[in-house]
């Protein structure tokens, strides 16, 4: 069994260094006469001159509220797409909302690297619990695993009896989902009495795998690893093993990548090693992301993984720079708070608040009424759903005894766990 996906893996990393930046120059000058946003976005800058740390450095940070905000003035992609790179594939959707293209090749969003960093290997079955709907999640590994050779099973999200039965019958090897809905299938499957005894391996994202998680799935059979993926960039970083097959400490960095960790909410790198917001260029000639911030802080690790791969590695997700939070695998902004609010008059505040309760994501709206009101919870709770396309519960507190600390979304959980 190869231990590397290919040889780009190994590569001296100075080498890579040169390479990516000797590259960057007929990159942005083709991106640019393709992507007219992104033009406009760099206008002023000598793309050309662009060949090194210190010179992308000069360039600015583009955040998803900005990509938000020109995409709603220029629709559906704000002018950073190569339409021309559109024709037989698929447009997504994600929550924001946020648009993105499909880029072209067997494996667009880079994801097959990761799954062969799991283990998973051609001719083996994959159940992707992923989302197929709107967004581009589910295609991630989808695309990847099937230019990986593997068969998959486009199961989604939700109906957990119906794919407990598919799993069942299929006997697939692969999980691939979010971090806790393997959890879910394992459970109802032995409520019913017939143990899902079929999994050996797991690749998750869309949120934090934590520790206590990771140990039930090893006790079970299953060895699981995350990576680390944007609906923007694709995969941008993966859990490796060493020789002895523990998971190792971070994710390397994705090759076709350059990996800068800035200060939140500016453009400025921190000092290496330091916890700051991650921000990435994606060489993806349809999609073009130029210094894209991410939103989500992480950190550099010092010195070569033990797995042979010489790339860049982050310590993983740390948690985000904004607001916005994942829960279960899908984005929840402050915005959909404040709509949530606006649709029901009797609210003067509110704070969602994101914990664990076993080893699900749980969200609870803790609301202050307006004085002399007595709030619907179970109408904001099916406003809350419609919104966040998420379940949520609803606390109603006195007025005065949310915290005045301008936070609209708490999170609560505890990644150490």
């Amino acid at each position: 069994m190869a231990a590397h996906f290919d040889e780009a893996e190994r590569q001296d990393p100075e080498a890579r260094e040169r390479a990516l930046f000797a590259r960057l120059p007929a990159f942005l000058a083709e991106a640019t006469a393709k992507a007219p946003g992104l033009a406009a976005w760099l206008s002023g800058h000598d793309l050309s001159a662009v060949d090194s740390r210190a010179a992308l450095a000069r360039l600015p940070v583009l955040r998803k509220q900005t990509l938000m905000e020109l995409q709603a003035e220029r629709p559906p992609f704000g002018g950073f797409v190569d339409l021309d790179a559109l024709a037989g594939s698929r447009v997504f959707m994600s929550p924001g909302p946020i648009f993105e293209p499909q880029g072209p090749g067997a494996d667009p969003w880079q994801a097959a690297r990761a799954l062969h960093a799991a283990g998973v290997r051609a001719g083996q079955r994959v159940h992707n619990a992923f989302a197929y709907h709107m967004t581009p999640g589910g295609f991630f590994l989808d695309e990847g695993a099937r230019a990986l050779g593997c068969t998959v099973f486009p199961a989604g999200v939700g109906n957990t009896d119906l794919q407990v039965d598919a799993a069942l019958a299929l006997r697939p090897d692969v999980f691939c989902g979010t971090p806790d809905f393997l959890k879910v299938m394992l459970d109802r499957a032995a409520e019913r009495g017939r143990p899902l005894d079929c999994f050996s391996r797991g690749l998750v994202s869309g949120g934090a795998l934590f520790p206590s998680l990771r140990t039930a799935y090893a006790q079970a059979g299953i060895a699981v690893l995350q990576c680390y993926a944007t609906a923007e960039l694709g995969v941008v970083a993966y859990e490796t093993t060493a020789p002895d097959g523990a998971p190792v400490a971070g994710m390397v960095l994705n090759e076709a990548m350059i990996l800068e960790i800035v200060r939140p909410g500016t453009d400025d790198a921190v000092p290496a090693g330091e916890v700051g917001e991650v921000v990435v260029t994606s060489l993806n000639p349809a999609y073009p992301m130029v210094r894209l911030g991410t939103g989500d802080l992480s950190a550099v690790l010092a010195g070569p993984s033990p797995c042979g791969r010489t790339n860049t590695r982050i310590k993983g997700w740390m948690g985000r720079a904004d607001q916005r939070t994942k829960v279960r695998g899908m984005f929840v902004d402050p915005r959909q708070v404040a709509e949530v609010v606006a649709r029901h008059a009797g609210i003067a505040r509110a704070r969602l608040v994101v914990t664990r309760e076993g080893e699900r994501d749980l969200m609870t709206l803790t609301v202050e009424p307006v004085a002399g009101e007595a709030p619907d919870t179970a109408a904001i709770e099916a406003t809350l759903r419609d919104v966040t396309k998420l379940g949520g519960r609803v606390a109603v507190a006195e007025a005065g005894t949310l915290p005045n600390d301008g936070k609209v979304i708490a999170d609560e959980r505890d990644y150490q766990r």
